[in-house]
């Protein structure tokens, strides 16, 4: 599965590295809805794909903090 593959990239990551895909995955997500309200956006389905991997990665984050 694609998820599984990218849950596991994120265990594989340090902090440091987390944190950056965490501010790329906010900016990303601020560009979407950004488009979303300016009628540019073709494919609306990836603002929920985003705004679930920003869960997954603060899951991780969590997870290793508490570890």
């Amino acid at each position: 599965m694609k998820t599984s593959k990218y849950v596991e990239d994120l265990r594989n990551k340090s902090e440091a590295e987390l944190a950056n895909e965490l501010v790329a995955a906010k900016k990303e997500l601020f560009n979407l809805r950004f488009q979303n309200a300016t009628n540019q956006l073709d494919n609306t389905a990836r603002i929920k794909e985003v705004r679930k991997n920003i869960a997954r990665i603060q899951t991780i984050m969590t997870q290793k903090a508490n570890a």
